[in-house]
C-alpha cells in the first residue's frame, strides 16, 4: 500500500465519512469528515508529518467543528420542525367513529381511510360523525359534531 499517502488516506476517509452522513443522518459524521479533510490539508502542507500529530489535528478539528457548528448546521439542513403542520391536517376535520368511544374514554375513528385511536369527554356510539379537536401522538381527541 505504498501508493496511499497520508494525505490521500485522510482525504478518502473524509469523503467516506461525508457520504456516510447521507446514510446515517444526524449532522454529526459530517464534522468528522471535514476534520479528516483538514488533516489531509495540513499533512499535504507539511504541517503534520507524523501519525500522532495527524490524529491530534483530526480529533481537535472534528470535535471543535461539531460543538461550534452543529447547532447552526442542523437548523440549515433540518429546518424548524413542529407538529403544527400535522395538527392542521386533522384539526377541525370530520371523522367517523368506527369503534364506539366508551366510558373509559377509548375508541377508534376513521379519517382518510385510516383508523386512529380516539378519545372524547363523552360516550359516542359507532358510525357517529365527530369533529377532531386536536391530536396527541397517535390519538385524536374528538367531540360530537
Amino acid at each position: 500500500m505504498d501508493w496511499i499517502t497520508p494525505e490521500l488516506f485522510w482525504f478518502l476517509l473524509g469523503l467516506a465519512l461525508l457520504l456516510a452522513e447521507f446514510a446515517l443522518p444526524g449532522i454529526i459524521i459530517m464534522f468528522f469528515g471535514i476534520g479528516a479533510w483538514i488533516t489531509s490539508l495540513t499533512t499535504w502542507l507539511g504541517i503534520t508529518t507524523g501519525a500522532a500529530s495527524q490524529n491530534i489535528v483530526f480529533a481537535l478539528s472534528s470535535v471543535l467543528l461539531l460543538f461550534i457548528l452543529r447547532h447552526r448546521m442542523k437548523k440549515i439542513f433540518m429546518g424548524k420542525s413542529t407538529n403544527d403542520a400535522i395538527e392542521d391536517e386533522f384539526t377541525g376535520k370530520e371523522a367517523r367513529v368506527r369503534v364506539a368511544i366508551d366510558e373509559n374514554d377509548r375508541g377508534k375513528v376513521e379519517i382518510k381511510g385510516a383508523q386512529w385511536n380516539a378519545r372524547a369527554q363523552e360516550v359516542i356510539p359507532a358510525d357517529t360523525m365527530v369533529i377532531i379537536e386536536r391530536r396527541e401522538g397517535l390519538t385524536l381527541h374528538v367531540r360530537i359534531r
